[in-house]
C-alpha cells in the first residue's frame, strides 16, 4: 500500500498554516465591516449552469478547469470555481433585488483543476466582497479602497501596486472588440493555439496570454483606452479622481483585462513581485452585465477576490494560540480536583491546558514545548490546605497562593505579562 497523502493539489491546514488563514481573513472581515460589508455564506456547490451560463461553454475555466459531476438524482452539479457568480445567484434566488445595494462579504474554499504551483492549489481560499446596485465610479473606488484597506491590515500594501484599467461600457468594449479582432486576425498564423481558439470566441483573453510569440503581436495592437467613449472616459475619471483623493497609488495598465461580456468600466488587480510569477493576490471589477445572464433583473455589481494562501504567504502574521496557562496534579490523587479546578479556570475566562499523561517532569517538558509560561500545580498536601503552587515557568519562580485568590493572582500577571502571553 502506497503511503497516505492528500489529494494532489490540496493540503490540510495545520495550527500553523490555520494561523495564517485566519489572521488574513480576520483582518478582511474587519476592514470589510468598516465599509458596511456583511457576511454571508454560499454552498460550495451550485448547479453548473450558474458558472457555465456567465463563464460560457467554450471557456477555460468551464472546459478544463472546473469540478462537475452528476448527482444521484441526475442534476448536474460543480464545486465552485469562483463566488462572485453565486452571491448573484444567491441575490436572486433569495428575493433580495428589492433590497438593494448590498453589500456581502465572505471567505471560504474554492475548486479549480489545474497544475498546482506555490500558491495556487486546486482546492484554494478566497476572500472577497461584492457590492450589489450601485452603478457609478465612487462605488469602484469604495470597494478598491476597501481592498486596500486589507492589504495594509495585514501589512502588504507596501509590498503590492495597484494595476488599473478601464474597459469601457458594452458600446466601447464592442467597438475594441471588432478593431482587436481584425488587427489579430492579420497575425492568426503566428498566434499560439489558445490564442487561436480565443479569436473566435473571447479574444480580449488573447491580450492576457503570457506566450511569448503573442506577447510581442500584442505590443502592436490597438488599445483598448483609444476606443473608450465619453461616458466610459468620465466614469474613469471619478474613479481615478476619488483614488488620488484617498491617497491611493495606482498605475495604468492597458493590457489589464477581463474577457467575459459581462464585465464593464473598472477592472484592477494588487500584483506583487515577492512571489514569483503568480503575482496578483487581490483583483476585481464592475461586472454589470452578470445578474441578466443568470436570468435576474439587470442589478449592476462591482467586487474583487483575493487568494488567502497567497496573502498569508505574503503577510507570514499569525500565530498559533497558546492556551494562558496549565493545570498541573502532582500525583494521580489529585487529578479530579486538578480536572475541577481547570473547568473553573475557564468559567472565569482563562484559557487552560490540562496535562493528562506522564509524571510530573513529562507534563513540565510538554508546557514548555507549548510555549505556556505560568503552571498552576496541586498535589494532595495543596488539596488538603486549600492551596495551589502558582510557577512562573519562565523565570522558574513560585509561590504558594490560596485557592480563593487565584483568579486574582492569574489576572495580575497575565495582564503584567501583557503582549508576551497570549491571550
Amino acid at each position: 500500500m502506497s503511503k497516505l497523502q492528500p489529494v494532489r493539489g490540496t493540503s490540510d491546514l495545520l495550527p500553523v498554516d490555520m494561523a495564517g488563514h485566519r489572521f488574513v481573513v480576520d483582518n478582511a472581515r474587519n476592514a470589510s465591516a468598516q465599509y458596511g460589508f456583511q457576511e454571508m455564506a454560499t454552498p460550495i456547490f451550485e448547479f453548473t449552469e450558474v458558472f457555465s451560463k456567465p463563464l460560457g461553454t467554450s471557456s477555460d475555466v468551464v472546459t478544463k478547469e472546473t469540478y462537475s459531476f452528476e448527482d444521484r438524482g441526475g442534476e448536474r452539479i460543480t464545486l465552485r470555481p469562483e463566488n462572485t457568480a453565486g452571491v448573484v445567484r444567491a441575490m436572486i434566488s433569495g428575493g433580495l433585488t428589492q433590497s438593494l445595494p448590498l453589500k456581502f462579504f465572505y471567505a471560504g474554499p474554492m475548486f479549480r483543476y489545474e497544475r498546482p504551483q506555490k500558491g495556487r492549489m486546486r482546492q484554494f481560499h478566497q476572500i472577497g466582497i461584492e457590492y450589489l446596485g450601485p452603478t457609478d465610479a465612487l462605488a469602484d473606488a469604495e470597494i478598491i479602497a476597501c481592498g486596500a484597506r486589507v492589504l495594509a491590515d495585514i501589512g502588504v500594501l507596501d509590498k503590492c501596486v495597484l494595476h488599473l484599467n478601464s474597459l469601457g461600457d458594452t458600446e466601447s468594449r464592442l467597438a475594441y472588440r471588432a478593431a482587436l479582432v481584425d488587427y489579430l486576425g492579420g497575425h492568426e498564423a503566428a498566434l499560439s493555439d489558445d490564442s487561436k481558439q480565443r479569436l473566435a470566441v473571447n479574444p480580449l483573453r488573447i491580450l492576457d496570454s503570457k506566450d511569448a510569440g503573442d506577447r510581442a503581436i500584442i505590443a502592436d495592437a490597438p488599445r483598448l483606452q483609444d476606443h473608450l467613449n465619453d461616458q466610459s472616459k468620465a466614469h474613469f475619471a471619478t474613479l481615478t479622481a476619488a483614488l488620488d483623493a484617498a491617497s491611493i497609488a495606482w498605475k495604468f495598465d492597458p493590457l489589464l483585462v477581463r474577457g467575459l461580456d459581462y464585465y464593464c468600466h473598472t477592472a484592477f488587480e494588487f500584483i506583487t513581485d515577492a512571489l514569483g510569477a503568480q503575482g496578483t493576490v487581490l483583483g476585481g471589477g464592475r461586472y454589470d452585465g452578470l445578474s441578466e445572464m443568470l436570468g435576474g433583473p439587470a442589478i449592476a455589481g462591482v467586487g474583487w477576490a483575493g487568494g488567502i494562501e497567497r496573502l498569508a504567504m505574503l503577510a507570514a502574521g499569525g500565530m498559533v494560540a497558546v492556551p494562558q496557562l496549565a493545570v498541573v496534579a502532582a500525583d494521580n490523587d489529585s487529578d479530579q480536583h486538578a480536572f475541577k479546578l481547570a473547568e473553573q479556570l475557564r468559567d472565569a475566562g482563562f484559557s487552560v491546558d490540562l496535562p493528562t499523561a506522564g509524571n510530573m517532569g513529562k507534563k513540565m517538558k510538554k508546557l514548555d514545548k507549548a510555549g505556556i509560561n505560568i503552571a498552576v500545580i496541586m498535589g494532595g498536601d495543596e488539596v488538603e490546605r486549600g492551596v495551589v503552587q502558582l510557577r512562573n515557568l519562565s523565570d522558574g519562580s513560585q509561590d504558594e497562593v490560596a485557592r480563593d485568590a487565584l483568579v486574582s493572582a492569574l489576572s495580575s500577571i497575565i495582564s503584567h505579562a501583557g503582549n508576551n502571553v497570549d491571550q
